[in-house]
């Protein structure tokens, strides 16, 4: 049996177990506990944190507050010291995570297969977390020893001499081996607070499949989340955990960017909101991740009942806080007294010395690769893309991939704008001075580590593709290289968008071959697009980042590419 499967075994056992031993007493003095009240326990969530130790910068570092004024956010010490704080506020607390806590990292953790941010959960006192997406980016068997410990399989113990795991467990109620439908992942975890027992019920999107590489997962399935959620919120209820909370790596885009950490600038169309509003009545929060918005909601749950919906902004810029009361003598929360909020994690704090010693050693150790400069830029490149989809910094990471690939007879290269994690900024992030690109800076741009993949592709093949860019449910508009154009019509009917393709100036002929440079997430048909799947003739082309890095070196001064690459008709 895998670590996983007799973790999830001991989680049941231990929650029948410890709602058993807080029974026994309950039922020897029932007058006293009905004369008790109520519990009082401070719930403190973080998502999406992608292993940001150190402060991020830019616009990823920074909280637009309602007034529009911005205030400087994040960092792992000064976290850690915030949450500090809040457990102090409240004798009873239980740190929770949403999800994408590591993976798309900076090169500090990331150089170490995210090694030193779970040393700081560990340290901060993380009691459970749900899996995102982005904790599969190595494959499930990596995710593993991420739980359980060891060194890693080809790298070793880089980061310290011995790797010893995550004390808290990754959630995963919909993640299930293929062959058996059992849990793949410990469906849920049961904390003890006061004698009332809180159940974590904890899982990634079920769409995980379309957003990591296929290969690391072929043999786990990710199921519907309401349905996971129900069924062990069912079987919580029948061993007697009434206080149930949902941690869910899946939440909504906001529709304003306006009403700062706490507005509810939602659309019910969402589909955390549809999560939220469906799952089953016996859940009394819903702590959700994954779209990098922050919003804090009052929803309606099946029974018409109301309970918080809440995300904080990612990179560990917000926490989300929800304190619950909970009835002594039902054990169940009492959901008019619940009050939720996002926190801001200021940089106005002390930096907890013992988190802040974590990272220093990961600079220390990571530096002399972190710090090397590859290159120089003459302005911002920045990742945010034109109305039409293409972006100056999406276009020129297609460039240096074409001009990688050349030799493999590429014609055009295509970049997911997902895989573009930051903005490539003119003024000096340390001591490297204005405009010069660091390793760490390249890194923290195309963190993969995705290799480089030319096939051959008809054009009807290119088109095709093109047109899996906009679904019903999601539009993902590929990055091109130059020389590589076409228009897309906003109101055409779905798998009919695409027009006017050309490269070089010269029309696509649907019937004759081209080679088509594209990352391996993608060739394996990442974020939807099969298409690329049928590509034949696959010759490989190094790590992307590789690619990147050998660009800015042979273009100095490089200045941000002009988009118009894609044209948006009406």
């Amino acid at each position: 049996m895998s670590s996983f499967r007799r973790l999830s075994v001991l989680a049941i056992t231990a929650a029948a177990a410890t709602v058993i031993s807080a029974t026994g007493p309950a039922q020897a003095d029932v007058q006293s506990l009905r004369g008790r009240g109520t519990v009082d326990v401070r719930l403190i969530g973080i998502n999406d944190l992608h292993g940001n130790l150190e402060p991020p910068t830019g616009s990823s570092g920074r909280v637009i507050l309602p007034d529009g004024t911005t205030v400087d956010a994040g960092g792992a010490a000064f976290n850690a010291t915030h949450i500090r704080n809040l457990q102090k506020e409240v004798r009873n607390s239980v740190i929770v995570g949403q999800g994408d806590l590591i993976g798309g990292s900076p090169l500090v953790s990331a150089l170490f297969h995210d090694e030193p941010t779970i040393e700081v959960l560990n340290k901060v006192g993380m009691d459970a977390t749900a899996a995102g997406n982005h904790e599969f980016d190595e494959g499930y068997k990596e995710l593993l020893r991420i739980q359980r410990g060891g060194c890693h399989p080809v790298d070793g113990c880089q980061f310290r001499d011995e790797y010893k795991g995550a004390k808290f467990p990754i959630l995963g109620a919909n993640v299930t081996h293929a062959k058996s439908g059992l849990p793949a992942l410990p469906p849920f975890w049961v904390e003890i607070r006061d004698g009332m027992p809180i159940g974590f019920i904890g899982m990634p999107l079920k769409d995980v499949p379309i957003l990591v590489d296929p290969s690391g997962i072929k043999d786990i399935r990710f199921g519907d989340e309401v349905k996971a959620a129900n069924k062990y919120a069912n079987f919580l209820d029948a061993i007697g955990v009434k206080s149930i909370v949902l941690l869910v790596h899946q939440g909504d885009q906001v529709t304003s960017t306006g009403g700062g950490p706490n507005a509810c600038n939602v659309s019910p169309q969402n589909p955390g909101s549809y999560i939220a509003t469906n799952v089953s009545p016996k859940i009394d929060a819903v702590f959700s991740g994954h779209s990098h918005q922050h919003y804090n909601c009052v929803v309606k749950d099946p029974a018409g009942n109301p309970r918080p919906f809440i995300e904080g902004l990612a990179f560990g810029r917000e926490l989300s806080v929800v304190d619950l009361k909970i009835d002594r003598r039902t054990r169940d929360v009492v959901r008019g007294e619940t009050k939720a909020d996002n926190k801001i994690v200021t940089r106005t704090v002390t930096p907890d010395p013992a988190i802040q010693e974590v990272i220093d050693l990961a600079k220390t150790k990571s530096g002399p690769i972190a710090n090397r400069p590859i290159g120089s830029i003459g302005a911002d490149i920045v990742r945010a893309a034109a109305p039409s989809g293409d972006s100056p910094l999406g276009n020129l990471i297609a460039d240096s991939q074409l001009e990688a690939t050349k030799a493999n007879g590429a014609v055009l290269a295509l970049m997911n704008p997902g895989g573009v994690r930051a903005d490539l900024t003119y003024a000096p992030k340390g001591t490297e001075g204005a405009g010069v690109v660091t390793y760490d800076e390249a890194f923290t741009v195309q963190p993969f580590s995705n290799i480089l993949q030319t096939v051959t592709l008809t054009g009807a093949q290119i088109k095709n593709a093109l047109e899996q860019q906009f679904t019903a449910t999601r539009t993902i508009v590929l990055q091109p290289s130059a020389g590589f154009t076409y228009s897309w019509s906003a109101s055409a009917a779905f798998g009919s968008k695409i027009s006017d393709i050309k490269i070089g100036g010269v029309a696509v002929d649907p019937n004759a071959n081209y080679r088509v440079t594209i990352n391996s997430f993608l060739q394996a048909g990442g974020d939807a697009f099969p298409e690329f799947t049928k590509g034949t003739e696959i010759t490989g082309g190094g790590i992307d980042l590789d690619g990147f890095a050998a660009y800015l070196s042979t273009h100095p001064g490089q200045l941000p590419p002009a988009t118009g690459r894609i044209t948006q008709l009406p």
